[in-house]
């Protein structure tokens, strides 16, 4: 008998403080920078985001993830048997933020491990933990996307500083003989990858190069629409549905204009895209899963619906998946 993978259950997690765009400008107006409100609304949608309290990690956002995922699913900790990290920001070099989590959670022995393409990074993750709960490798795996982008914030540039924020979201997928993901398709390009990258390194003892994330915001936003659509509609035709078939876009939550540009090429409404880029911002790795969690949470995502996930990151990476949920 066919084993697929199915989504048991949501979680996520934001830090405590909330920074607003009025808030941000006043930070950035010591400083001489010039910004406001209605110029960040303008060109992304986003109103506030969180900010993770000094000290504060990853490792710290995904667990609380994880636990609010598994309370979800009715699961322990001691029912997982792999856990997939999403992050571009992890606490240490090594060991992974998955190996950490794991120990805190005390479910030692089962797989854990970090994948890092950047904000496109929980579509792999989580097509890789369904590889391993299909194949039998896993039974009960635990995707995480974890973020402190806060911490390679360059709050001298305006164009990056006021986009990123912090979070985490979680899923576990389980065995299910009823079909749960779909189909999914990973893509990247590293010629790309100048456009949009942190290009620091620990070398030494000392940091080398710059530690800031460095963007060339129209070269990706022209990158964006155009692998997106593309993307989407490859794991359509993998899946034999059409759009119409979509009940929920969940797209990774970078800027407003390219959700719905993306959206409208596929002939998925507003209605039918799941926003929170307002409240969270571009949370990289963590934004699909917390928008999906706040969207179950809330009422809109119910059992059977059919989802369409999407995103792009540095990398260039990108990728997209489409859930029975």
């Amino acid at each position: 008998m066919s084993i697929y993978s199915r989504i048991l259950g949501t979680g996520s997690y934001l830090p405590p403080q909330t920074v607003t765009n009025e808030e941000l400008a006043a930070r950035l107006a010591r400083d001489g920078i010039e910004t406001s409100d209605a110029w960040i609304v303008e060109r992304t949608g986003i109103r506030q985001r969180h900010f993770a309290a000094a000290g504060v990690g990853s490792v710290d956002l995904g667990e609380q993830a994880a636990r609010r995922a598994l309370e979800s699913a009715g699961l322990s900790p001691q029912d997982v048997d792999m856990i997939v990290v999403a992050t571009s920001t992890p606490d240490m070099i090594f060991p992974s933020d998955a190996s950490l989590i794991q120990a805190r959670l005390g479910c030692a022995g089962g797989a854990a491990f970090d994948v890092q393409a950047v904000c496109a990074g929980f579509i792999y993750a989580l097509s890789v933990a369904d590889q391993f709960v299909r194949s039998r490798m896993a039974r009960n795996a635990l995707v995480i996307g974890a973020e402190v982008f806060s911490q390679i914030l360059d709050f001298s540039d305006r164009s990056t500083c006021v986009l990123f924020g912090d979070g985490a979201g979680a899923v576990v997928l389980g065995p299910s003989d009823q079909p749960g993901v779909l189909a999914s398709a990973l893509h990247a390009d590293g010629r790309q990858s100048g456009i949009l990258r942190t290009p620091g390194r620990v070398s030494g003892g000392k940091v080398s190069g710059r530690p800031f994330l460095e963007m060339d915001g129209q070269a990706v936003f022209k990158q964006a629409v155009h692998v997106l659509e593309n993307v989407a509609r490859e794991v359509l035709d993998k899946a034999g549905r059409a759009s119409a078939s979509v009940d929920w876009m969940v797209p990774h939550q970078a800027n407003i204009r390219i959700m719905l540009h993306t959206a409208k090429k596929l002939g998925i409404g507003p209605e039918r895209v799941v926003q929170t880029v307002a409240l969270h911002g571009n949370t990289s790795a963590a934004s699909i899963p917390l928008a999906l969690d706040s969207a179950v949470r809330g009422g809109q995502i119910r059992r059977g619906q059919t989802l369409l996930l999407e995103a792009v990151g540095g990398g260039l990476t990108w990728g997209a998946a489409l859930v029975e949920y």
